[in-house]
């Protein structure tokens, strides 16, 4: 439980900051205690060698005693009933001599004495006085007794403390972690989260409600592609089904050019099949997000399209370029996945060649925009990708053709999975030709836009930002 690991975390550092206190302070005071002691000894020793050279006796304390050691080594106590106790080994060599001092310590069955032989002159032997140490033990042990009760306490009251204050702290991380869990066995993104706050914790709850946000609009997106998808899948199977069964009911007797007929459909079904279940594998895992982004000339791309179109078509499709400002050598270029912008501007070729008559020309035209032209993508199908950025340059390429065009109120709705415009119905395609431009080109940081060009016909297309070159590419 992470509440109590950071206790324990938080107790143990207490403790050891206490111990650290406590082992300085008792070798401060133990030092302390044994230099008055000392002080005290010497001080009780030179008041009774004052007293003794004045020829009185010295008054007795209970914590200390006073004997004589004279030079063939008798000790002679000064206190009367007192029982000699013994001297330390060197003390005869200072009664003998009469000078200098020894200071040493004796024990007495479990009673520890300090002891101090202070020379009397030659001939006069030695004082030796003898203090007790009971009271320095004592102190020593009241010392470590408060010491020891002082620092459970403090563990214990810094222990119940810090439980509170971690509870309260991890509050929110509980109430987040009951939310994940909801969330986790029910599947129900739409779970509130508790309030963030300005924290960590709340920083945390903000990066989950985004998340949560972000698979809700993902499920959202595939909930509508399953509908959409199932509801254009319905009309091709149907009609294959139908086609099939007419066959097998017929059984060879249908006239050749009916037979003909209801093949030529099967066929036509089966190709329109595979073509909407390409642009859904497509549109679902976007084959072209491994894909890096590098500069690319786009006005070469249009036209190598442009040219594969001609080809396969044999439609005139003219590529220029107007206010373009070329980077190097007249290239145009902008920042973009090679893949992925191929598939952009052949989608629109195709759309353009599509809905516009076989007698009248296409045009690409690779020209400067500003930033923010078009629509972003912060649509229905989410992310931050179409936001343009302030202060960089954009192109767009625009595809015109000489169509029907495209209204006011379906400039936006194009670009929506399976959108068909009004009188469009009929016509085959899948309707999610556009709404892969839309996502490939916003994934890239670009907009799309549509609407009707200046002689009339629709006028589709994006923007890209202008790749920034080094000054030694540019020429």
């Amino acid at each position: 439980m992470l509440r109590t690991r950071i206790t324990l975390v938080v107790v143990a550092a207490t403790l050891l900051a206490i111990l650290v206190s406590v082992v300085s302070s008792y070798r401060g005071v133990t030092g302390m205690v044994a230099d008055q002691f000392d002080r005290a000894l010497v001080d009780r020793a030179d008041a009774v060698a004052a007293v003794l050279d004045a020829g009185r006796v010295p008054a007795e304390r209970p914590d200390t005693a006073e004997q004589l050691l004279l030079p063939d080594g008798t000790v002679r106590p000064l206190s009367p009933g007192r029982a000699a106790l013994p001297v330390p080994p060197g003390a005869l060599a200072v009664a003998r001599s009469g000078e200098g001092r020894l200071t040493a310590e004796t024990t007495v069955g479990d009673r520890t004495f300090g002891v101090l032989v202070l020379g009397r002159g030659e001939g006069h032997g030695a004082l030796v006085v003898s203090q007790d140490y009971a009271d320095a033990e004592r102190m020593d042990q009241e010392f470590l007794g408060r010491i020891s009760w002082t620092t459970a306490g403090s563990a214990a009251a810094c222990a119940a403390l810090s439980w509170l204050l971690i509870g309260r702290i991890l509050r929110p991380m509980r109430r987040l972690a009951r939310a994940a869990e909801r969330i986790s066995s029910t599947q129900d993104l739409g779970t509130a989260l508790p309030a963030a706050g300005r924290d960590e914790v709340g920083r945390l709850t903000l990066a989950f409600e985004v998340m949560l946000d972000a698979l809700r609009r993902s499920r959202e997106a595939q909930q509508r592609l399953v509908q959409n998808a199932s509801h254009e899948l319905r009309t091709p199977l149907t009609s294959v089904r139908g086609s099939a069964e007419l066959l097998q009911r017929a059984r060879g007797r249908l006239a050749p050019e009916d037979e003909e007929k209801i093949l030529g459909t099967l066929v036509a079904e089966s190709v329109a099949l595979d073509d909407l279940v390409r642009e859904l594998v497509e549109l679902a895992t976007d084959r072209q997000a491994d894909e890096d982004q590098v500069p690319l000339d786009l006005a070469a791309a249009a036209e190598d399209c442009a040219d594969r179109f001609r080809r396969r078509t044999g439609r005139v499709i003219d590529v220029g370029a107007a206010g373009a400002g070329p980077d190097r050598d007249g290239a145009v270029v902008v920042l973009a996945r090679p893949r992925a912008l191929h598939r952009c501007i052949d989608n629109l070729l195709a759309n353009a060649v599509k809905f516009s008559p076989g007698d009248t020309p296409v045009t690409v035209l690779v020209e400067s925009a500003p930033a923010g032209t078009g629509r972003g993508g912060t649509g229905d199908r989410g992310g931050t990708g179409g936001r343009t950025r302030p202060g960089v340059p954009y192109v767009r390429l625009v595809v015109r053709d000489l169509g029907p065009g495209i209204g006011p109120e379906e400039r936006d709705a194009v670009f929506d999975r399976f959108y068909r415009g009004a009188g469009t119905q009929s016509t085959p395609g899948s309707g999610l030709g556009l709404a892969i431009v839309h996502d490939l080109v916003t994934a890239d940081g670009g907009t799309v836009f549509a609407g009707t060009g200046p002689g009339g016909g629709a006028e589709v297309g994006f923007t890209l930002p202008r790749a920034v070159l080094p000054a030694s590419r540019r020429g």
